[in-house]
């Protein structure tokens, strides 16, 4: 027996899940877009600056720890200069890494409005609206983006058909328990 869902209407499922998705979504992502940008605009400023100010470092007039000590920092400045650039750009990336993550994570944790949920009922097949119960675990609160999330990723991966097998050998279990 094969689930109830055909093609269209699992692309027809997609494009329904995309679009209120992307509508719940786009504010978070075009935060997290701009603090990106910005973040890296601000370092690549600072990272010239940074640059320009080691280059600009003269050992000459050191002559406390002799020619040789001088000729070693000088040859070995632009390294160094490189080396705290690169570390101060892992730390930065990860910084914002973690504040991209903080960002869309605390978006999956928004409800969805009751405009979208209501267009979430109407339309979705039943293949797909047994996904979105399936995700839907915490029945105690309101649906979230989280779980609209899951929902779609969950139905590319072929959830309505494995909750379909799994509903048919529940079905043969029970009747063959009744039978004994």
């Amino acid at each position: 027996m094969k689930p109830e869902r055909n093609e269209s209407s699992s692309r027809r499922d997609h494009a329904l899940l995309r679009k209120i998705l992307l509508k719940l979504t786009a504010t978070s992502k075009i935060l997290a877009s701009a603090l990106v940008v910005v973040v890296v605009l601000l370092w690549y400023d600072a990272l010239n600056r940074l640059l320009a100010f080691g280059n600009g470092i003269d050992y000459a007039g050191n002559r406390i720890v002799g020619a040789e000590a001088t000729a070693l920092l000088q040859r070995y400045n632009p390294y160094f200069w490189g080396a705290l650039v690169t570390l101060g750009s892992l730390l930065l990336a990860y910084l914002t890494w973690l504040a991209v993550r903080a960002i869309l994570a605390r978006a999956r944790l928004r409800p969805v409005d009751p405009a979208s949920f209501q267009q979430l009922a109407d339309q979705l097949s039943g293949a797909a609206l047994d996904v979105l119960l399936w995700a839907w675990q915490t029945r105690d609160e309101p649906l979230r983006v989280g779980d609209l999330l899951l929902t779609r990723d969950e139905l590319s991966a072929g959830r309505a058909s494995r909750l379909h097998r799994a509903a048919e050998q529940l079905a043969i279990l029970e009747n063959a328990r009744q039978r004994q």
